[in-house]
């Protein structure tokens, strides 16, 4: 990636970063979420329009959490509580 696609120019002639925060796993910060296939409302966040499991880097997930999610929404599939698509074609 080219160094200078991240960064905006303020018209002054210098240049400044586009400032991205850093996200943060929503179960290591909440304690009290579970991941739980049942839960379907929860699934749903992490779930694009198009059916397909969103990656950590889109979500915020840690690893462990990542894995858990997307195994929970597997089985949920399976068991119908989710659709495995939500385009009607």
């Amino acid at each position: 990636m080219n160094n200078y696609q991240n960064r905006k120019n303020a018209g002054t002639g210098f240049v400044r970063r586009a400032y991205t925060r850093k996200k943060v796993c929503r179960f290591c910060a909440d304690k009290n979420l579970k991941i739980d296939y049942k839960d379907s409302r929860l699934m749903r966040n992490f779930v694009s329009e198009r059916g397909k499991i969103m990656p950590r880097r889109i979500t915020g997930n840690c690893a462990y959490h990542q894995r858990r999610v997307s195994k929970a929404i597997k089985i949920s599939r399976t068991v119908s509580i989710m659709p495995y698509t939500s385009v009607n074609i």
